[in-house]
């Protein structure tokens, strides 16, 4: 997506973004900004993870909870995983930062669920945070078939993590203790 000729882009314009306000619910917005996804990365698959850290968890760790997918029969919404201090996490949770992933060292690297990727032939990411002040409650994932994501695919991705943040509630008593992060 060209930013300054956005209007003549069908993927995201002001009247898809107008259009998230009369959304009925969480998931219908996220339906729609799933669909607008599809044509921005086509061949990718979209998650949203809600941080659903707490004071009782261990010290380092991070609790994730999916709270959508685009593929729920093969990444369901359900159960939690377990993150610790990584160059991923802290570049989305300590630094509040977009990563992006290329190739399928990097996704081995960062998922321990990289052996469910593989089969679908994921080889790239992108991450964006959901943040409350300094806080990630969030992130905004879209996984990718290509080897290399485009710039204006990686500028439309993180435009729709923004779009999407208003239907993504913080979980109450969110809070995490890795080295370097700061809380609410």
């Amino acid at each position: 997506m060209d930013p300054i000729n956005a209007p003549t882009n069908t993927a995201i314009t002001a009247r898809f973004l107008d259009s998230l306000a009369d959304a009925p619910s969480a998931g219908e917005a996220l339906r729609r900004i799933d669909h607008c996804r599809s044509r921005i990365a086509s061949g990718s698959i979209f998650s949203i993870q809600q941080n659903v850290t707490t004071a009782r968890a261990a010290a380092g760790e991070i609790l994730l909870r999916r709270f959508y997918s685009s593929e729920a029969s093969t990444f369901p919404v359900d159960g939690t995983k377990r993150k610790t201090l990584t160059p991923w996490t802290e570049c989305l949770f300590v630094r509040g930062r977009v990563f992006v992933g290329e190739g399928e060292h990097v996704l081995a690297q960062n998922f321990d669920d990289f052996e469910q990727m593989r089969l679908h032939k994921l080889s790239s990411v992108i991450n964006v945070p959901l943040m409350q002040g300094t806080l990630c409650y969030a992130t905004f994932n879209v996984f990718g078939t290509r080897a290399r994501w485009l710039p204006e695919e990686v500028f439309g991705i993180r435009l729709l993590a923004l779009a999407a943040a208003r239907w993504v509630p913080p979980m109450p008593g969110l809070a995490y203790g890795l080295a370097g992060a700061k809380g609410i």
